[in-house]
């Protein structure tokens, strides 16, 4: 269903100046046209009620829709004291404790932790489960600070200043029993679960993140099943799942409203100057600048690249182009939500596949609320036999 309906999701919503599926889906262009930027937002946040509204015009994304259906992780009674989460953004500690909840209450022996940072999670694991545990960082001061900590509260934890990119790194596995990953990015994740698969190590754990950070211009799927698909996803069509987030404020939303129609505007602008026909993006820009002005910004934007503007510009005219196009955007973007679960469903199906293919049993669930972190599928795969 992602195959057939690729011209819907797939693409860059800022290149285009109107909905390009005007003469495939012309009804859903016309109700599309008909809603408010109040009441696209709301959508975009209710997939579901997104898809019902949508259904006579697309009814079998219904189906799609109920392909993100995963159970929750059934969790343990384990319990990390809070005391444990000194330096530990509030959020992240939330998620480090389902995710060490979600982990076999019986787990024991040597974890390894991949891609650690300070730590965190490698903390909590030594502190809850009396276990040992190796955290695999190649921030060296990272590792610094995780070590210092663990030394001085008396936890078994070592750190190991080394590339998980590293075929150096794959020896780290056969030396534990349970490799873990809470939200490592893209080909991070990756490589631990090929290195599982080479290995011998009995269990891993993985909260997949990010999954557009690959070192290939497209993605490259793990499975034999996903290596027959039809589907071609380049690094672009891999963010999509990341756009799903917690839901926004007004104040964040009124912000994203001002910078992106700055944004199309200018890029309207540069179109006519340079006779154009393509986006032009922009570097990150400085929010206190967005206070200044469509004229301040556009003047900005042509500095930085480098870009005459004539002494004459009618600011207000591109700044409504740029608001519009903001309506279109969101238009796209609303229908590009539906397929962002299913879209992170068969990544996180590839993988699980892939580890099933190779000597595993695999469960794939949740193991947090969507409100705690979008990015909750849970894969626990352990070695047969």
């Amino acid at each position: 269903m992602l195959s057939s309906h690729v011209d819907l999701w797939q693409g860059v919503p800022f290149d285009c100046m109107d909905l390009p599926w005007r003469k495939t889906h012309p009804t859903l262009c016309h109700w599309l046209d008909e809603q408010s930027l109040t009441t696209l937002q709301a959508l975009k946040e209710n997939p579901s009620a997104l898809a019902e509204a949508i259904s006579d015009w697309l009814p079998e994304i219904a189906h799609l829709q109920g392909s993100g259906d995963v159970p929750e992780h059934a969790m343990s009674s384990l319990q990390c004291d809070t005391h444990w989460a000194t330096g530990i953004p509030g959020r992240k500690w939330a998620q480090i404790q389902a995710f060490n909840q979600a982990l076999p209450e019986d787990s024991a022996g040597h974890w390894l932790e991949w891609c650690a940072g300070k730590g965190y999670l490698g903390r909590v694991l030594a502190a809850s489960r009396k276990g040992k545990v190796t955290s695999l960082e190649w921030q060296k001061i990272l590792c610094d600070d995780g070590q210092d900590y663990a030394h001085k509260h008396n936890l078994d934890m070592h750190f190991v200043h080394g590339d998980a990119f590293s075929p150096d790194s794959a020896r780290l596995l056969r030396e534990c029993d349970h490799a873990v990953a809470l939200h490592a990015c893209g080909d991070l994740h990756v490589t631990l679960l090929r290195h599982s698969v080479g290995s011998e190590i009995k269990s891993v754990s993985v909260s997949p993140c990010c999954y557009h950070l690959i070192q290939n211009p497209f993605y490259q799927p793990l499975s034999s099943v996903a290596q027959k698909s039809s589907l071609t996803l380049s690094r672009h069509d891999l963010k999509l799942p990341l756009q799903e987030t917690v839901t926004a404020g007004q104040t964040v939303k009124n912000k994203r409203f001002v910078e992106v129609s700055f944004r199309l505007g200018f890029d309207a602008l540069q179109r006519e100057l340079n006779n154009s026909d393509c986006y032009l993006p922009v570097p990150n820009v400085q929010k206190s600048l967005l206070n200044e002005g469509f004229s301040a910004f556009c003047h900005w934007a042509a500095q930085q690249k480098q870009i005459q503007l004539p002494e004459y510009v009618d600011f207000d005219h591109f700044q409504q182009i740029g608001e519009a196009r903001f309506h279109h955007v969101e238009k796209m973007e609303t229908i590009r939500t539906l397929f962002r679960r299913p879209l992170e469903m068969w990544l996180v199906l590839d993988r699980a596949i892939y580890l099933l293919e190779n000597g595993f049993d695999v469960d794939v669930t949740t193991f947090c609320e969507r409100a705690l972190t979008p990015r909750n599928l849970f894969i626990h795969a352990r070695r047969k036999g």
